[in-house]
């Protein structure tokens, strides 16, 4: 018989895929001597049979009935027991962290009699409130009762008997919220074992709940885990003052630092803390407080931290001056903190460097440049709240998460405003800028999220009053409508009236240092896709080692060049697309020669004119005019050329390699430039690197023909006279043919790259124009795991790029082979490339240094042995 319960005593992380992370962890806690109340977890094999079947076995009911027998005897406590009943909390947990995602019940085994038992332990007022909450949970999390619902009622009996906070009611007022939460909810079982069952099926069904599918899109987790149930004895620490509740982290989730960090209630529940009801005081407050129980605590945060070897979040209780620790998860954290924390650890000898690399997410480290408010800056602030995720972000203002979802998508900045957020808010927030909530505080579900999104975020803001039903809020007589533009600010916690000027951020010390430690470990080369100087200084601050990709195209959209340009397209003959080149030499040539100058010395490879020349022309009547006027021609030979330029599908038309075809001294322009500029550099005393890559090859013969009509011949002529410099002529590699044939076309290219956009659109058969209309969709319902355009499809264009490669390399051993789409700053794509064969991946500036850490990564995956400690999930 398959085993389906284990108790705290048995399990351990080895278990953690089947009883969870929150299950495996307190095992853990509890072998290792903390102070855990005990319990058990029905696994997450249960929870697939359940989501299977449509109903809980008996099996797995007979053993949960065993274990609670157990956990009587272990208690000396019965369960339903009028006179001392034992009470436990039902509360999920995956093998993954799904923080705010999953549901939560306590006080479970409460009815009309036993809270009278619960009453002779402790006092008339507890036992109510301890009893209207296990009814809240219950009609949330099994009836599907919304958490307004039961506000509203709390909120009658407050405004009756004049309280303003909930722990102000009492005894009489907590049994008349009671009433209406068991009328609000209706038909309760009373009997403690069907509670127990009906909570356990509503976890289950829980990871199949649309806000939990939604996280685990957004976070990339698998569907198939399941979750486990923990099932916990009750701990109070609403019992009186010497009592309480809070959430801390071993280290400074915001920033890193090595300081306990985190908030607490008195006299308090745990979910009082997170749910924002309540402001809580921050953890440095417990020492003053309860001194002993702090020193304790920091114990505990030391002992968990040399345990799992990472930093640490853990939810704790202290029932009348005893410290008990409800559980432990991998801490989540920015992007800057995620650093600070991986560099620390080993510094400090807790973690190899190479562990330290491994904890760092190459996708947090996109993230890692948050923008700031100029310091300089003359702002018009309008309150301060709590500097619960850095960053700071500008947008309009916005009430509705359906609206910031649908804004935020297309591309339009907004701030979510909330009171405060819940689990159903998520998909507002991932599409917002940031968001501002006007209660909760740093381990609220707004800061969880905002930290885990790299998203700023100003929580507890109670200066602020929010009326979402008629969009706007109010702030010392200030009133702030829907689409009004702030500034949120969640590393100093203000609020900004209007769009404040920011500023990019610069590495720290320990991110340079990190990035250092990839580098002596990474074998593949990493290179950016950069086309002006700026961009190619900004790589080589990020620690580019060349240009892997310069789009010579976006040299041609300033007011003089593209004028030269569109003279050059409505040319009818060699001698009028002569003098529009003549026009353009010049510009070119000195464009190469900056970037040359720029790159001192690294390789640069300068890809030739890519796009439709169609591209380049004046579709709008205005701009014929206007240009008809400068050219001094007749309108309608523009008009006329222009509508000859149009094709059907231009991706898959007259561009690339065949506009060098067709017009050759188009190209001949582009390679005299490049070489003159080249030899200039190389004169000023300066080393070049210059590589030519013609765009768009099929076809060997299509490469063969532009070496010969167009590359040769300049050649000749530029160093009739001046020092040959050495470069190279290699392809891009995005057609099909190109990958299935790159054994002949490795004949006449000293260097391959991939260009992964074009091969993905190409080789899927989607438009990248087009493909937004049905991606989602097909993610939606499983047809995709990922946008293939952002991750590389590695089963199907990824084998192409293989093929070529392992087919280029046959033909000519030194074959250089690169990547410069997009997904040469994607982590998982980057990993893929390397185990691959390829030289180099190339990227945008900015994610140069997600490929550093990716690369340095796969190596340590790949061909390392690690110690990474017990995993905390």
């Amino acid at each position: 018989m398959n085993k389906y319960v284990y108790s705290f005593d048995e399990g351990s992380a080895d278990l953690k895929n089947l009883l969870g992370g929150k299950g495996s962890n307190l095992a853990e806690m509890t072998t290792i001597g903390l102070n855990v109340p005990p319990g058990h977890t029905v696994t997450t094999e249960a929870c697939l049979k359940y989501l299977d079947e449509g109903r809980l076995a008996e099996e797995i009911k007979k053993q949960m009935k065993e274990y609670m027998e157990k956990l009587e005897d272990k208690m000396g406590q019965k369960f339903g027991d009028p006179e001392d009943p034992l009470l436990v909390s039902v509360r999920s947990g995956a093998a993954v962290s799904m923080p705010g995602m999953m549901d939560t019940i306590l006080n479970l085994g409460l009815n009309d009699k036993t809270v009278k038992g619960l009453i002779k332990k402790t006092d008339e007022r507890f036992a109510y409130d301890s009893y209207r909450r296990f009814i809240n949970m219950f009609g949330e999390v099994v009836r599907g009762i919304p958490h307004r619902k039961f506000e509203e009622k709390m909120n009658e009996v407050k405004k009756k008997r004049n309280a303003d906070k909930d722990v102000e009611l009492e005894a009489e007022g907590m049994k008349e919220v009671t009433k209406k939460y068991k009328n609000l909810v209706g038909d309760i079982p009373s009997d403690p074992w069907e509670q127990l069952v009906e909570a356990t099926k509503a976890v289950f069904a829980s990871w199949d709940n649309e806000r939990a599918i939604r996280y685990r899109d957004l976070n990339g987790l698998p569907h198939d885990m399941g979750t486990a149930v923990n099932v916990q004895v009750m701990v109070y620490g609403n019992t009186g003052d010497n009592s309480g509740s809070g959430v801390a982290f071993t280290r400074n989730p915001s920033t890193g630092e090595n300081k306990i960090y985190g908030e607490f209630l008195r006299n308090a529940q745990g979910e009082d803390v997170v749910a924002g009801i309540r402001t809580p005081l921050d953890i440095s407050d417990l020492k003053d407080v309860w001194p002993d129980i702090y020193k304790e605590l920091k114990g505990v945060c030391k002992t968990l931290e040399d345990k799992y070897k990472d930093m640490q979040d853990l939810e704790f209780t202290i029932e009348e001056g005893e410290l008990y620790i409800l559980q432990t998860r991998t801490g989540k954290r920015t992007p800057n903190a995620a650093v600070k924390i991986a560099h620390d650890m080993h510094q400090e000898g807790i973690i190899s460097k190479e562990v330290a690399l491994l904890r760092v997410d190459g996708k947090q480290i996109e993230k890692i440049l948050h923008k700031r408010i100029d310091p300089d800056a003359d702002l018009d602030k309008l309150t301060k709240g709590i500097n619960a995720s850095p960053g700071a972000a500008s947008g309009k203002v916005v009430f509705d998460t359906d609206e910031a979802e649908e804004r935020g998508n297309e591309d339009e900045s907004v701030i979510l405003i909330r009171p405060e957020t819940t689990p159903e808010d998520i998909h507002g927030l991932a599409a917002s800028e940031g968001v501002l909530t006007s209660r909760g505080g740093m381990t609220s579900h707004a800061a969880v999220v905002a930290r885990g999104m790299g998203k700023p975020c100003v929580a507890g803001a109670e200066e602020i009053e929010i009326n979402i039903e008629e969009d706007y809020f109010e702030v010392d007589g200030e009133k702030i409508e829907k689409d009004d533009i702030i500034t949120i600010d969640g590393t100093t916690g203000n609020v900004i009236l209007g769009e404040a000027p920011l500023i990019e951020p610069k590495f720290t010390d320990e991110f340079e240092k990190l990035l250092r430690w990839a580098d002596s470990i990474r074998k593949m080369g990493v290179r950016a896709n950069a086309d002006t100087p700026e961009d190619t200084k900004k790589a080589i601050e990020f620690g580019a080692e060349g240009v892997g990709l310069c789009r010579t195209e976006h040299m041609f959209f300033e007011p003089e060049r593209l004028e030269a340009m569109q003279e050059l397209i409505i040319s009818e003959d060699k001698d009028e697309r002569k003098y529009a080149l003549d026009k353009l030499m010049p510009m070119q040539k000195d464009d190469f020669k900056n970037l040359f100058r720029a790159i001192d010395g690294k390789p640069l490879i300068i890809r030739l004119l890519d796009p439709p020349l169609h591209e380049f022309a004046p579709t709008e009547e205005k701009r014929q005019k206007e240009l008809a006027e400068k050219l001094e021609v007749d309108r309608k030979k523009i008009k006329s050329k222009v509508e000859r330029l149009e094709e059907e599908n231009p991706m898959l038309g007259h561009r690339g390699c065949r506009l060098g075809i067709t017009f050759p001294e188009i190209y001949r322009m582009q390679v005299r430039a490049i070489l003159e500029a080249a030899c200039d550099v190389k004169e000023e005393g300066q080393d070049v690197s210059p590589k030519i890559m013609v765009p768009l090859i099929g076809n060997v013969r299509e490469l063969k023909n532009i070496k010969k009509r167009v590359i040769d011949p300049v050649e000749s002529k530029v160093f009739v006279d001046r020092d040959k410099i050495d470069y190279e002529v290699g392809t891009m590699i995005e057609i099909p043919r190109a990958a299935v044939t790159a054994d002949e076309i490795a004949k006449e290219a000293e260097f391959f790259s991939f260009g992964t956009n074009d091969l993905t659109q190409m080789g899927l058969g989607f438009s990248r124009d087009d493909a937004g209309t049905f991606i989602p969709n097909y993610i939606d319902q499983g047809v995709l795991e990922k946008d293939p355009f952002q991750v590389l499809d590695q089963d199907g264009i990824g084998q192409l790029v293989k093929i070529a490669t392992e087919k280029g390399r046959e033909e000519k051993q030194d074959l250089s082979v690169g990547i410069c789409g997009e997904h040469g700053g994607e982590p998982s794509s980057v990993k893929f490339c390397y185990k691959t064969g390829l030289d180099y991946v190339s990227c945008s500036p900015y994610r140069v240094p997600v490929a550093r850490i990716s690369a340095a990564q796969v190596v340590i995956e790949e061909e390392k042995e690690v110690d990474e400690g017990v995993d905390g999930y």
